[in-house]
């Protein structure tokens, strides 16, 4: 078990001054997607403040099969997966539930590499578009994923109802409490990205995972997905 003074000591970390890194993802493929222009404002705001931003475009990512990892758009989303410290989920609800689109991508991020989640201990924002009256159904399916890829989801989130109605045909976002509270999510996943980034090692320390190390003096190695 750990004392107290040896997790302050392990507390002591130097605070990085490079720009936080976020990979953003939506769920659709359509040239006039609400959860793409969601996704782009998004991102504006995190470069605005400073942060690398990358996008993805899921418009040829094969259909999740557990063979194609070889494909170029695999090994893109995979490797920006990797490189991020926190992400931006952006989706549709479609019959009540997130769309097969934004799903597929999830299922391509890697579950784990050895005993370790690639995602773990990265932060997350969630926002949901609705073509109907407000629902967070999205949202909540998507924090569940969060939580199963144990990564910190921030506590604020976004459900955009009508959400034709809160766009321009440009994708610009009409000045509304939608936008406001899309900013203030934006706001709280940036400010927990600097806070968490470089406690991350620390925060996301297993016990079992330690144990794996100690007794083989390797992770173990786990089975593909």
């Amino acid at each position: 078990m750990h004392s107290i003074a040896s997790v302050q000591g392990r507390l002591d970390v130097a605070i990085s001054q490079d720009p936080p890194r976020f990979i953003v993802i939506y769920g659709s493929l359509r040239e006039k997607s609400y959860s793409r222009f969601a996704a782009e404002y998004a991102a504006g705001l995190l470069r605005e403040w400073g942060a690398e931003v990358r996008i993805f475009d899921p418009a040829k990512l094969p259909v999740f099969d557990r063979q194609s990892y070889d494909h170029p758009e695999v090994i893109r989303l995979r490797e920006w997966a990797a490189w991020s410290q926190g992400m931006v989920w952006s989706c549709p609800e479609v019959h009540g539930s997130m769309c097969g689109v934004f799903k597929n991508q999830i299922d391509w991020i890697p579950l784990k590499e050895g005993a370790v989640r690639p995602t773990q201990g990265k932060t997350l924002a969630l926002l949901q578009v609705n073509g109907g009256s407000q629902s967070f159904n999205v949202v909540n399916q998507m924090r569940i994923l969060g939580r199963w890829m144990r990564m910190f989801t921030i506590p604020n989130q976004s459900s955009i109802a009508k959400a034709w109605k809160e766009f321009e045909d440009d994708g610009t976002f009409k000045d509304s409490a939608f936008k406001e509270r899309v900013i203030d999510v934006m706001e709280e996943l940036f400010k927990m990205t600097l806070l968490i980034r470089d406690r991350e090692p620390f925060l996301s320390e297993r016990y079992s995972e330690q144990k794996s190390l100690d007794e083989t003096g390797k992770l173990q190695k786990a089975h593909g997905i």
